[in-house]
């Protein structure tokens, strides 16, 4: 089946002509001129990745990207790939931290954003199957089902938190977490003093499925603001 793509993009003329390019390319492809709009067709379509222009005339692109993010269910994994035609690094970067599993600037060869959704789609695969129970990373599997973590098949030993937190950095592969927004997703739980330290937590989580917890490659710090979990592993 091919896969399905949402264009989020105001420019007409453009949008036009990159559907048209991906659809050459074996892709569907729907298309909304604001961000509204946007939002209520990846809650009808659930498309595997949306394109979402930055500049819109409604609701900007990060806003989007926000209430996409906090869609209910699998929704809230679909990747995005952000447009902008602004220039200024710290969009990029405030893009990448409100969930965008990409970033191209316009304007852009179709080319290269086709090499940029197909590498995307390539690392969503790797992770998360639709539907799927099994998270798998490399050598590293997350059952959620039987709440089991192993690597290269021996069992890692955690506390029911710690797995809670690691299912939640994992379901959300590439994306910049903030403490709060990593405490938010598993919010289910009831939470003591000692569950707000969630740099212990992540240092016992990386010395059971890191091969070296001090230089670890599977869950990285990003200063200032976080913790990713790296979608490429091993």
């Amino acid at each position: 089946m091919n896969q399905h793509l949402l264009l989020i993009e105001d420019d007409t003329r453009l949008a036009n002509m990159v559907a048209e390019y991906l659809r050459q390319s074996g892709y569907l492809v729907d298309h909304a001129g604001d961000g509204l709009a946007g939002l209520s067709m990846v809650q009808s379509l659930a498309p595997h990745l949306v394109v979402l222009d930055l500049m819109l005339p409604d609701i900007d692109g990060l806003e989007v990207c926000r209430r996409l993010r906090a869609l209910p269910g699998a929704l809230a994994a679909t990747p995005i790939l952000m447009l902008t035609a602004k220039g200024d690094p710290m969009d990029r970067i405030i893009g990448l931290e409100m969930g965008a599993d990409d970033y191209l600037p316009k304007p852009f060869e179709p080319r290269e954003l086709l090499a940029r959704i197909r590498a995307v789609l390539r690392r969503q695969g790797d992770g998360l199957a639709a539907g799927s129970k099994l998270l798998r990373f490399g050598t590293l599997e997350i059952d959620r089902d039987a709440r089991l973590v192993t690597v290269a098949g021996t069992a890692c030993e955690l506390t029911s938190y710690q797995f809670d937190l690691l299912v939640a950095l994992a379901e959300r592969a590439g994306r910049v977490l903030t403490r709060d927004q990593i405490m938010e997703a598993v919010r289910g739980r009831e939470l003591d003093a000692f569950d707000r330290s969630i740099d212990v937590h992540m240092g016992r989580i990386r010395a059971a499925i890191e091969l070296d917890a001090k230089n670890p490659k599977r869950i990285l710090t990003v200063r200032g603001v976080g913790y990713v979990f790296a979608r490429q592993q091993d």
